[in-house]
């Protein structure tokens, strides 16, 4: 057990944390959640004693190991992939380490031996003869060939770290599980095995992610920070999401009585609870779920920014877009060939690859960025096209403008002041923060102000690659519901496994080797077995 004690954390005049009182219970996950600079990942550095709270105190049962997934990725650099893991297992590794050095004394005394003895035997008992073959098997399980097993951390590439360093963080079963974004990086498969790890893993796991189906999958309760409190609420990220949308929407409606209140509350557990039996976590949750009491679900104070695109100017007549026989290497790297497709009225069309390089130089080739392509490709007459680059920067490069200068730049209509508050205020830039300078900005307040300038272009086909870097939850959460709603013609490609199921009703995958088309959903395409044998066929054509 965790137990946080009038916890409090203050940086100057700023505070992030007051008076927290909290317990966590061996067998859960729990989901931490909160706005940018909200203090999620400082809670978990407070926890793993990497940094003091100003007042209070966290303290843990006697004998529980922690483990905390490693944001920096250079510190063990200097060591072999398969040491790297096995130092997840601090007690064990400084035994074997000591052991070893014993071993490898000229001058060997019999007190040495005694110690030795003593090594061994802690050695057994912390299975430490199969640490090895353990963490090799941890290793390949997270896509880590054996290959690489044995060569030094600095000679793999930063997806390939991220995965050893998660493998560290995992090995040896610890009693308790800190993980900071660990699924950035990772692929599909890759993230599947890990919420398939996390859900049957009895130890306590506190996470910070903006991937929320794999919140949704893995978290039996949720940690809410706001206005420097935190609060633990019982269920995954969407059964917080949708009852506080449900308590604030009963909270506006005064004129409705208290029974009926709670008759819709009750309803929408139930529901809920119903919902659950398809979870990997099925049975904690539907147990944590029956026991909810109904006070526990508050409003949230959280606020969305309003990313509505419908404003789409001139209606797109038939013909949207037609590419034939389009092909693209770079640095002599097939990234794809062979690409026909026409793109149909009202397709929302998730465009995936294993390489994001493909991706990219896909949507910098239908925007006019890249020239230096083979093959053609056609949008109808009536189109206009709006962007989401992976990359920004040349947008805010220079830009010594408030916000208000900035966005009036891209408003083809309406340039007053007034109007262009009004716009910056429901993306949440409210006040003074309008007279920002473009060139200060962080990177989700970047993306708000393209989304912006997306919205007052009145376009009917969007184009997003990767919209939800930088985002928040809240955000993301907002963006996804615009993209849903919108009447338009969508070609994007995200990471986000809940945005990309929700609001794709066609998935395409650009290989080497060619397309591969599918009108389905993106769960049924990345768990379809023709899909399998396709990518197998086409990745290996170059």
């Amino acid at each position: 057990m965790i137990t946080v004690s009038n916890l409090s954390l203050r940086y100057g005049k700023r505070t992030l944390f007051e008076d927290v009182n909290l317990k966590f219970t061996q067998g859960n996950c729990y989901g931490i959640i909160g706005a940018n600079g909200a203090g999620k990942s400082t809670f978990l550095k407070i926890l793993s004693k990497e940094i003091d709270p100003t007042s209070g105190s966290v303290s843990f049962s006697p004998g529980e190991r922690m483990a905390v997934l490693k944001q920096n990725h250079y510190e063990f650099d200097d060591f072999s992939v398969i040491e790297t893991v096995l130092i997840g297992h601090q007690e064990m590794y400084k035994v074997m380490k000591e052991k070893d050095a014993i071993y490898l004394k000229e001058d060997f005394t019999d007190k040495d031996g005694e110690r030795a003895g003593e090594l061994e035997n802690l050695f057994a008992e912390m299975d430490g003869w199969n640490a090895e073959s353990n963490a090799a098997t941890l290793l390949s399980n997270l896509g880590i060939k054996e290959e690489l097993h044995y060569k030094q951390l600095k000679e793999l590439d930063g997806n390939q770290k991220v995965r050893v360093l998660l493998a560290q963080a995992l090995f040896g079963n610890p009693d308790i599980l800190l993980l900071d974004e660990p699924t950035n990086d990772l692929d599909i498969n890759t993230i599947a095995w890990l919420e398939d790890f996390l859900a049957t893993y009895e130890a306590i796991v506190l996470v910070v992610s903006h991937d929320r189906h794999f919140l949704d999958t893995v978290c039996t309760h949720i940690v809410d920070i706001d206005f420097a409190k935190m609060t633990i609420y019982t269920g995954n990220y969407s059964f917080w999401y949708e009852s506080s949308q449900l308590a604030l929407k009963q909270r506006s409606d005064q004129n409705k009585k208290t029974e009926d209140r709670v008759k819709e509350l009750q309803e929408f557990i139930r529901r809920f609870s119903a919902n659950a039996s398809k979870s990997k976590q099925a049975t904690s949750r539907k147990k944590a779920l029956d026991k909810i009491n109904l006070d526990e679900i508050k409003p949230s104070n959280r606020k969305y920014p309003a990313i509505l695109f419908n404003n789409l100017g001139r209606e797109a007549g038939d013909q949207i877009l037609q590419i034939e026989n389009l092909s693209k290497t770079l640095n002599g790297e097939v990234l794809f060939s062979g690409i026909n497709l026409m793109v149909n009225k009202g397709d929302k069309i998730a465009v995936l690859s294993q390489n994001s390089l493909a991706t990219s130089a896909f949507y910098d080739i239908l925007s006019g960025r890249d020239t230096d392509f083979t093959g053609s490709f056609k949008w109808g007459v009536t189109i206009k096209t709006a962007d989401i680059p992976i990359d920004n920067a040349e947008y805010f490069k220079g830009k010594d403008e408030n916000l208000i200068d900035w966005l009036r730049e891209y408003s083809e209509g309406e340039k007053d002041d007034q109007f262009i508050r009004g716009f910056l205020g429901r993306m949440l830039f409210s006040g003074e923060e309008v007279l920002k300078k473009a060139t200060v900005l962080s990177g989700g307040e970047k993306m708000r102000c393209m989304f912006s300038r997306m919205m007052l272009q009145h376009a009917n086909v969007l184009l997003f690659d990767e919209p939800t870097n930088h985002l928040d939850l809240e955000s993301i959460t907002a963006l996804n519901n615009g993209m849903k709603d919108f009447r338009g013609t969508i070609l994007f490609t995200s990471r986000d496994h809940e945005l990309t199921q929700t609001v794709a009703s066609r998935i395409i995958e650009l290989t080497p080797g060619g397309l591969i088309d599918k009108l389905m959903g993106y769960d049924e395409f990345i768990n379809s077995e023709a899909v399998k044998k396709q990518q197998e066929e086409l990745y290996t054509l170059a």
